[in-house]
Formats: structure tokens, C-alpha cells, sequence
């Protein structure tokens, strides 16, 4: 096969050329399948070229200067380089490593070959494994620790009202119907007569408390 990196065209007086190479199949990625629908562009988009059963792309009519090529391919992954497109018609563009992030100048004295080999680096991995039941994580939830405080005084409270004083226990009752009565009063709009009744009920859960921790 061979390779046309130049074109002869000459558009406003500017040499343009085509970026030349070639995708080399690994253990990563064997065949064009298997790399599914990829490009290779130049500085994220300016110009691009379509990957070729064989592994070939080509980049049209690129005027000289420095470019960052990438492969954008949704399963692999792979390394960007540096392009210096000279203005010689008779030089190869220069490719360089390019590491993504860092600043183009002063460029590597590292010079890769041309036509352009690129390698696919690493497959991509979107699956994620669903997470397991995890008892411990469940009860660190605030919510779940509100259920749980909730349960324990619903099933507790029947041992605190069992033993407490009888004295007590006719004060608790009344305090009850007082408090039917604050929700009455609230219903009807009768505010100051629900303050009084709440005010009642909050002196009794006051004595509430004490007496079940000594008992």
C-alpha cells in the first residue's frame, strides 16, 4: 500500500498537506470490529479523517503548523501526539509524544515516525457492578435511626406507663385528654386555650422521663 502524504493542492497561496497513518491492532483492540466507529482529529475538531478497515486514516489539506492529534473511539483508549506541519513541501510533518494537559512549547526532543503509528493503549470498561445489601450501611442512614428510635419508644412506652405510680399514671391520662382537647381548640382557632393545654402536656412528658430511668 502506499502512502500520499502530501497534497499537491495549493489554496490561496498555502501549502496543505494530508496527516497520514495507521491504527496497529493489539490485544486491546484486534481488528476494525472491534474498534467500532472512531476518527482521528486534529486540536479537538478543527479537521478530522475517518479510520479505514485496515488500520489507514488521512487527514486532508492541512495547512502548516502544530497540531495535538487524537483518536475519539467510544471502547478505546489512546495516545494523543504532537503534528508540526512544516511549510517544505518536501518534509514530513514531525510527530512528537504529547501528554494531554500539558503546554505544547518547548516541544519534545523525542521525534516518533511517520506516517503516524498510533496503538490502542487500554478498552474501556462502562459496566458497573451492581451494589451488594449492606445491613451496616442501612442502619447508617439518619433516616433509618429515626424509624428505629421511633420503634423502640412504641414498643417501650407500654413497660413505662405499666410501671408507673398510680398518682402518676391519673395524671397522665388527664394530660391526655387535655391534649385532645389542645387538638380541638387548634381545629376551632381557640389559641390560647391550646397554648394552655400544651403547656400542661409538656410538664408531664417532664416527669415522664425521670421516672422511667429510675425504674
Amino acid at each position: 500500500m502506499i502512502y500520499l502524504p502530501f497534497s499537491s493542492t495549493l489554496a490561496m497561496g498555502t501549502l496543505a498537506v494530508n496527516i497520514v497513518g495507521e491504527i496497529k491492532w493489539n490485544e486491546h483492540c484486534g481488528d476494525y470490529s472491534t474498534l467500532g466507529q472512531a476518527k482521528v482529529i486534529i486540536d479537538d475538531g478543527f479537521a478530522s479523517g475517518s479510520v479505514l478497515k485496515d488500520g489507514r486514516f488521512s487527514i486532508p489539506d492541512v495547512e502548516p503548523g502544530t497540531y495535538v492529534l487524537s483518536v475519539v473511539a467510544h471502547d478505546h483508549k489512546f495516545d494523543q501526539v504532537r503534528v508540526d506541519v512544516p511549510k517544505e513541501l518536501a518534509a514530513d510533518p514531525e510527530i512528537r509524544p504529547y501528554t494531554p494537559g500539558t503546554p505544547l512549547n518547548p516541544p519534545s526532543s523525542v521525534l516518533l515516525p511517520y506516517p503516524i503509528k498510533l496503538i490502542p493503549r487500554v478498552a474501556n470498561s462502562y459496566y458497573v457492578p451492581p451494589e451488594s445489601f449492606n445491613l451496616l450501611a442501612m442502619f447508617q442512614n439518619p433516616m433509618m435511626l429515626m424509624m428505629v428510635a421511633g420503634a423502640v419508644m412504641m414498643f417501650g412506652l407500654p413497660y413505662i406507663t405499666k410501671n408507673l405510680d398510680p398518682e402518676l399514671m391519673a395524671e397522665i391520662q388527664q394530660n391526655q385528654a387535655r391534649m385532645s382537647s389542645l387538638q380541638n381548640s387548634l381545629q376551632s382557632g381557640d389559641l390560647k386555650s391550646g397554648y394552655i393545654y400544651f403547656s400542661s402536656w409538656c410538664a408531664c412528658c417532664s416527669l415522664m422521663i425521670p421516672v422511667a430511668w429510675r425504674r
